[in-house]
């Protein structure tokens, strides 16, 4: 049985990427979502929260809780690997697995992904070097029962991300960029001092409604940096003659 804040999770994510609840569309109040579901002050704050922390929703103190502009989402970048992105600017790649284990979900986890507890994972750590220094440390999580091939897959010879963009189609991912600064264990794998500052990528990959993969990759700030460019919409584009006029 579905637990209550995974439904109400996926009804409301349900219609907000369907589109029946646009950008900036007021999500149900709390008490009425309390009396739809049946459900506790607690549960549904967890719901809500769970979509909150991936940018779906805007939860505004007294006011309420609304759909999130899906214009930031026009900035999110390519799914690119990095050994692919490296190659293309010239640079040689290379990659060494530092752990690599087969185990099950648990409910903080869960949670946070949207996921069951107990579903079983391919939990992976990765390290990546460009030019023989190291770029990024990667941390990933794939759920088993959407990518069951990946159960007996090394990775020693492909990167984690090269591979699943290979063997596994997606339908939806959400980036997440931050500074974060780097702990003992990251700045001794980065070669970086303890402290330092770092760029944090976080994506979270979907097929339709499930969870395909999760994954965390921290890069040395002075080693990386994250650029794109971008374009007006073309509707909205406004050296654009009114129509009738002559050009």
């Amino acid at each position: 049985m579905v637990p209550i804040h995974q439904r109400i999770l996926k009804d409301i994510e349900s219609r907000i990427m369907s589109g029946i609840w646009p950008s900036g569309h007021r999500i149900p109040a709390e008490h009425e979502l309390l009396k739809e579901y049946q459900s506790s002050r607690t549960t549904v704050n967890k719901a809500l929260s769970t979509l909150a922390e991936r940018g779906m929703i805007i939860r505004r103190r007294k006011l309420g809780s609304f759909v999130a502009s899906r214009q930031i989402d026009r900035t999110a970048m390519d799914i690119q690997d990095i050994s692919t992105e490296a190659e293309l600017a010239g640079h040689q790649h290379s990659h060494t697995m530092l752990m690599r284990k087969v185990e099950r979900l648990d409910s903080a986890t869960a949670m946070r992904l949207g996921e069951t507890i107990g579903a079983e994972i391919l939990r992976l750590h990765c390290l990546h070097a460009v030019d023989g220094k190291a770029n990024a440390l990667e941390r990933r999580i794939i759920m088993l029962d959407l990518v069951p091939s990946a159960r007996l897959e090394s990775f020693a010879s492909v990167p984690p991300g090269k591979w699943l963009l290979d063997m596994v189609s997606w339908s939806k991912a959400r980036h997440v960029i931050r500074a974060v600064s780097a702990d003992a264990t990251t700045a001794r794998l980065l070669e970086t001092q303890r402290g330092g500052a770092c760029l944090k990528l976080i994506r979270q990959t979907w097929q339709r409604s499930r969870t395909v993969t999760y994954v965390e990759f921290v890069h040395p700030g002075d080693r990386f940096q994250f650029a794109g460019d971008f374009h007006p919409n073309e509707s909205r584009a406004i050296d654009q003659p009114p129509q009738g006029s002559a050009s």
